[in-house]
């Protein structure tokens, strides 16, 4: 009794397992809502032909959004010679490759029939803007699965038992140059596509814009860096295991707030630019994001809190070199990217225009999320963050110890050159 009362103690009842232990009991209700979704079908769900795109959608839309530090990162690591920032590189690795499953398994519950799923890798559709988004997240998440072998590779259970595997798997960081060629390639062509998917849809005018490209791929960029150094920052707080270089997170931030006024850009040409004249159905959606249902988000979510202050803190020097303020941007960036991917989502479709003969009306519609819906989308949530704990823990995805003896030589030398 003694023994399992202190096995309790040491293994259970600690920070660590209580943190397994709420992320199980959420991931156990997903994966009843998820079976309960492929037994009966997507009408248990609140999703209608009108509101066909909603939590799911916005969740898978999300993490791809936030997982796009792995090709930014990787590009200025091994294609503009970076090397200092390799480290990073590689937490930017490893939450692109949970990002994009967390985005598979939002697919499988949101396309109804996921046994049908290789049907695109067989019948190819090569007018549709969707099959292209299908293949390069199929073939960027192979990409991924390479780049992140040397990751896997440090496992010590499988350095012990497989050394050989090990070996082959750590190998691969050799052609890391290569694979973030083709990284770059594939996931900046499906990050633009995925706002020109929504930006062809005629049938949803607030939508049918040629600006939607560029803002889902800005968006991603800023979004996918402010995860990555947000989760090193957090996960060096929080745990002995994380070992993060501050001069590094520091100088990535300074470049991120550069990044952001370009974002901002963007974002404000195109509220403006919805302003202009009336036409049905954009005017009305413009309208809900401004003024209406979706206000609250647009104005402090995706705009206030989410750009304009995180970039002032980026910029300005003394913000940014306190730790405090410096995770609160980048929480906040992140918060922004998925209030602007959530608005784009659902903006579009609550404001639908008939095109039966006659006078253009436009018809309002609503959309809350099932019970079923939140609990297996909780799920995806719960799955992602169960992963980076353990790879924070096990696989050591963020450890800057070898570049802080760099920088501890660079600061060195460069204060005896100033005294000199």
């Amino acid at each position: 009794m003694k023994s399992i009362v202190k096995f309790m103690r040491e293994n259970i009842f600690t920070p660590w397992g209580l943190w397994l232990g709420f992320l199980g009991v959420i991931l156990l209700s997903a994966l009843v809502a998820g079976i309960t979704v492929f037994w009966k079908g997507l009408v248990i769900t609140n999703l209608t032909d009108l509101v066909p795109w909603g939590l799911w959608i916005t969740i898978d839309l999300s993490s791809i959004a936030v997982s796009a530090g792995a090709f930014s990162l990787c590009a200025g690591v091994y294609l503009f010679g970076l090397k200092r920032y390799a480290p990073i590189a590689r937490t930017a690795t490893f939450i692109g490759l949970i990002g994009y499953t967390m985005a598979m398994l939002a697919l499988v519950l949101d396309i109804g029939r996921p046994d049908r799923f290789w049907k695109a890798l067989v019948f190819w559709n090569t007018h549709s803007l969707m099959w292209e988004v299908t293949m390069c997240v199929m073939l960027y998440l192979t990409v991924l699965l390479f780049e992140s072998m040397p990751i896997f590779a440090s496992l010590e259970w499988l350095r012990k038992k497989f050394p050989k595997i090990a070996h082959k798997m750590e190998s691969a960081h050799h052609y890391a140059p290569f694979l973030a060629i083709i990284g770059l390639g594939l996931s900046s062509l499906h990050q633009s596509s995925l706002g020109a998917m929504y930006g062809v849809i005629k049938a949803r005018p607030y939508l049918y814009k040629p600006e939607m490209a560029v803002l889902f791929m800005f968006s991603a960029i800023v979004g996918g860096i402010a995860l990555t150094l947000f989760a090193s920052m957090l996960s060096g707080r929080l745990t002995p295991k994380a070992k993060v270089n501050d001069i590094l997170i520091e100088r990535v931030a300074q470049f991120l707030g550069y990044l952001m006024i370009g974002y901002l850009y963007f974002r404000f040409w195109d509220w403006l630019a919805s302003r202009y004249t009336y036409e049905p159905g954009r005017t009305e959606a413009y309208h809900l994001l401004t003024t209406g249902s979706l206000s609250f988000n647009f104005w402090f979510g995706e705009l206030i809190f989410g750009a304009l202050i995180p970039t002032f803190i980026l910029l300005y020097r003394p913000a940014r070199l306190s730790p405090f303020w410096r995770m609160l941007a980048f929480a906040m960036i992140v918060g922004g990217v998925i209030a602007f991917r959530f608005d784009i989502n659902i903006v579009g479709q609550l404001a639908v225009i008939s095109y039966l003969p006659g006078q253009a009306t436009v018809t309002y519609t609503s959309y809350t999320p099932s019970l079923v819906e939140w609990a297996s989308g909780s799920g995806i949530i719960a799955y992602g963050l169960l992963a980076f704990s353990l790879g924070v823990k096990y696989l050591r995805v963020v450890d800057h110890r070898l570049t802080s003896e760099e920088h501890e030589v660079v600061t060195v030398t460069s204060r005896e050159t100033a005294n000199a």
